[in-house]
C-alpha cells in the first residue's frame, strides 16, 4: 500500500488544478517551483513574519524529530497535556498530514493559527467576503489553507472544539523600535533546513505593538467548503474526489484553463536537454488532441492583457488564428497609437496571417519624439517591500528603493552610463539617501526622463509619503518633495492631483501604443522587448557587435569593460540578460520569474531576492561583493535596454 500523504501544500496545489497532484511527486516531470519556495519566502519576508508571530507566544515549544521520536509522535505525546502551545505540530488523519504554525491546546479546545506574510488593513478586512456573500478570489487560497488544516484536526480530534485564525501583517500598525528587522536572521540547521535565528531576544518594547494581527475565520472555513469550484461543484465534493485520485495514483481529466499559462510543470530548454517531461503539454495533448506542431501556434494564453481566457477555453476558442472580429471587437480610444483592444487584435491578425513583421506607428512615434528635450535620461529602480520595518515609526511593507541606474543620451546620439546608486547595508533604510542621489543625478538639466512601466512613479510617490510622515523632517525635505513632484504624476487614489512639469515618460506605454513585434509573443516586458528589437535592428547589431560598451573612447560604463552585446547563437542573437551571471547563482532568472504572481516581481524578483539575501542571510565578504557587482550590472543593463529601444526607433524613423 502506498504511504503517500496529502499535505496542505498539495491541497492548495489541487485547488489551482487537480491534475497537478498527478505530477507533483513524479521526478520525471519538470517542476519550475520545486526548489524555489525558499527564495519566494525570502523575497516576501515569510520566514521573518513566522518567527515574529511565534515571539508573541513565549511559552511555545518547537517540535523537532529525534532518533527516538518522530515529530508526529512527539506531537501526540505533548497534546496529552491539559494546556500547551506548540510550533510545527504534526497531525495525521488517515493519509492527510498537516504541520501547523501554532497550535494551542487548552483542555478540549484547540486554537489553530496560520501565519502568513500577506498584509491587511482595516479596510481590506471588509473585502474578504464580497457583496454577494462569496469569498473574494484573492483570499480563497489563504482561507482554503487553514480550512484544510481545520478539517484534519476535526477528524483527528472529533471531541474537541476547534477555532481557526489567520495571523496577518497589519499595515495599520507602526513599528515600536529601531532595528527590529535585523533581529531575524536566516540560517540553516543541522539538517540543512532554513531556520530563522533571532540574534538577540526581543525586548518588551519590540513586542509592545503587535505588527501581526489575528483574525478569527471560523465562519469562512465553514463557508469555503460549500462554495463551488470552476465546474460548479461544492469544494468539499471536489476535495474528496481529487484526494481519492491522488491516493490511487489515477490522473484527473485535464481541463484547460487560464492558469495553464503559469503552469510550473512546463519545460525550459535545459529540462528538455535532460529528457524531463512537460505536464502542461501532456494535459493539452489529452484534453485537446494537440500534437507537437500545435504547441508552436499562439494561443489565447499568449494574448496580451486579455481577461476572457477561461470563456474562450471553455468554448474551444484556443488558437489566435481561429479568432474572428466578433470574438474580440477592436475599439478606438481616441488617443494616438493603439488602444488595448486594437493591440490585442493586431496580435491576433499577425497570428492569423502568419505575419512575423514589426508594426510601427511612425507618425505617432515621431510626434512623441519631437516633444523630448535633450539630453535624455533613462532610469530604473530596484526596490523591496519588507514586512518588518527597519525603523521606529514605519509601517509594515513600507516600500524601500535600494538601487537605481542612470543612462544619458545627448542630441548627437552619444550614450553614457553616468550614474548609479546601491545601498545594501544590512538594517539600513536607504530611501531618503536614494532620493537625494537621484535628485543630484537629474537636476543638472531639464532633459526628458524615461522609466519603463509605472513602478518608478509608484515608488517615488510612496517615498514622498514616508518623508511627509517622518517625526523629524530632514533639513532638505521640502526640496526633496518638490523634486519628486516635479518628475511624477499623482497616484490615481490621491486627493492631491498633479503632473510634474518634467514628469517621467513611460517607455513601456510607448511600446504598447506605437510598436509591436511578434517575437515578443505579446509580452511588453523589457526582458522580452530587448532581445526582439536586437534581432530586428541592423543599426543596433552593427553598433553593439563591437566591444565599444565600457570603453572611454566610445560608451562609458560603470560596471562593464569592452562588452560586446551582440552574440549570435543558432542564427539568433542571444538575450543580453543571459550574458550576465545570474544574480542568484543557484537559480537562473528565468526560473525566478515563475515564482511570482506579481508582474513587478516577475521582472525585478531576482534583484529583490538578492537584496533580501544581503539583509538576512549569512555570507562571506567575498560573496557579498560578488552579489553587489551582479546587482550593479543587472540594473545597468535595464537602463541600457531602454537606450537601445530608443536608438532602434530613431533609426527606424530615419
Amino acid at each position: 500500500m502506498s504511504t503517500t500523504k496529502l499535505t496542505k501544500s498539495k491541497f492548495k496545489l489541487a485547488l489551482e488544478c487537480p491534475t497537478k497532484l498527478y505530477y507533483i511527486d513524479k521526478p520525471q516531470y519538470a517542476n519550475q517551483q520545486a526548489e524555489n519556495s525558499f527564495l519566494k519566502a525570502l523575497a516576501e519576508g515569510g520566514y521573518q513574519v513566522e518567527a515574529l508571530g511565534r515571539c508573541y507566544f513565549p511559552e511555545g515549544l518547537y517540535i523537532k524529530s529525534s532518533d527516538e521520536e518522530s515529530v508526529l509522535d512527539a506531537t501526540k505525546r505533548l497534546l496529552e497535556k491539559e494546556s500547551i502551545t506548540l510550533f510545527e505540530a504534526e497531525i495525521l488523519h488517515q493519509r492527510y498530514l498537516i504541520r501547523t504554525d501554532i497550535l494551542i491546546k487548552n483542555q478540549n479546545h484547540l486554537k489553530l493559527i496560520e501565519i502568513k506574510a500577506k498584509s491587511i488593513d482595516h479596510e481590506e478586512i471588509q473585502t474578504i467576503v464580497k457583496k454577494d456573500g462569496t469569498i473574494n478570489a484573492k483570499w480563497k487560497p489563504y482561507i482554503a489553507d487553514i480550512a484544510f488544516q481545520k478539517w484534519v484536526l476535526q477528524h483527528a480530534f472529533p471531541n474537541y472544539r476547534i477555532s481557526s485564525y489567520l495571523m496577518l501583517v497589519n499595515k495599520d500598525s507602526i513599528c515600536p523600535t529601531d532595528g527590529l528587522n535585523r533581529k531575524f536572521f536566516l540560517t540553516k540547521d543541522e539538517s540543512g533546513k532554513q531556520r530563522v535565528k533571532i540574534l538577540e531576544p526581543l525586548s518588551s518594547d519590540d513586542l509592545s505593538v503587535h505588527l501581526l494581527k489575528e483574525i478569527n475565520i471560523d465562519h469562512l472555513t465553514d463557508k469555503i467548503w460549500s462554495e463551488t469550484d470552476d465546474s460548479g461543484r461544492p469544494y468539499i465534493d471536489s476535495f474528496h474526489e481529487f484526494s481519492q485520485q491522488y491516493f490511487s495514483g489515477s490522473k484527473p481529466l485535464p481541463i484547460p484553463k487560464k492558469q495553464c499559462g503559469a503552469c510550473q510543470f512546463k519545460t525550459l530548454p535545459r529540462d528538455e536537454a535532460h529528457d524531463l517531461l512537460s505536464g502542461f503539454k501532456e494535459c493539452w495533448r489529452e484534453a485537446l488532441g494537440y500534437h507537437d506542431k500545435d504547441f508552436l501556434d499562439a494561443t489565447v494564453l499568449d494574448l496580451w492583457n486579455f481577461r476572457d481566457r477561461d470563456k474562450c477555453l471553455q468554448k474551444g476558442l484556443i488558437k489566435l488564428q481561429d479568432f474572428d472580429e466578433d470574438d474580440l471587437p477592436a475599439k478606438d480610444d481616441g488617443k494616438p497609437g493603439l488602444s488595448a483592444s486594437q493591440r490585442q487584435w493586431l496580435q491576433i491578425e499577425k497570428a492569423k496571417n502568419n505575419d512575423n513583421s514589426v508594426w510601427l506607428d511612425k507618425q505617432s512615434l515621431n510626434d512623441e519624439m519631437q516633444s523630448w528635450v535633450y539630453p535624455l535620461h533613462f532610469i530604473d529602480f530596484e526596490t523591496a517591500m519588507l514586512p518588518i520595518p527597519f525603523k521606529k515609526g514605519a509601517h509594515p511593507y513600507q516600500g524601500i528603493a535600494f538601487q537605481f541606474s542612470h543612462h544619458i543620451m545627448d542630441e548627437k546620439g552619444n550614450v553614457a552610463h553616468v550614474g548609479e546608486y546601491l545601498n545594501t547595508v544590512p538594517g539600513n533604510d536607504p530611501s531618503i539617501d536614494f532620493i537625494r542621489a537621484l535628485k543630484s543625478e537629474l537636476e543638472k538639466d531639464s532633459g526628458t526622463i524615461f522609466r519603463y512601466s509605472n513602478h518608478e512613479n509608484t515608488y517615488l510617490n510612496m517615498i514622498m509619503g514616508q518623508l511627509l510622515e517622518l517625526p523629524e523632517s530632514p533639513a532638505d525635505m521640502n526640496d526633496l518633495v518638490l523634486f519628486i513632484k516635479s518628475i511624477t504624476k499623482s497616484p490615481s487614489d490621491s486627493r492631491d492631483k498633479w503632473i510634474g512639469e518634467r514628469c517621467m515618460v513611460d517607455l513601456c506605454e510607448l511600446v504598447k501604443r506605437f510598436y509591436y513585434d511578434p517575437l515578443t509573443n505579446g509580452s511588453n516586458s523589457i526582458k522580452k522587448v530587448l532581445p526582439a528589437i536586437l534581432n530586428r535592428s541592423k543599426y543596433l547589431q552593427q553598433k553593439y557587435s563591437q566591444p565599444i560598451y565600457g570603453c572611454k573612447e566610445s560608451i562609458i560604463s560603470k560596471n562593464f569593460i569592452q562588452q560586446c552585446w551582440i552574440i549570435f547563437e543558432d542564427g539568433t542573437i542571444k538575450d543580453p540578460y543571459s550574458l550576465l551571471d545570474p544574480i542568484n547563482k543557484d537559480t537562473p532568472d528565468e526560473e525566478i520569474e515563475l515564482l511570482f504572481d506579481d508582474e513587478y516581481l516577475k521582472e525585478g524578483g531576482a534583484a529583490t531576492i538578492a537584496y533580501a539575501k544581503l539583509q538576512f542571510t549569512q555570507m562571506s565578504d567575498f560573496e557579498r561583493e560578488e552579489l553587489r557587482k551582479a546587482l550593479l550590472k543587472y540594473c545597468e543593463l535595464d537602463t541600457l535596454a531602454m537606450v537601445m529601444i530608443v536608438e532602434a526607433w530613431q533609426d527606424m524613423l530615419r
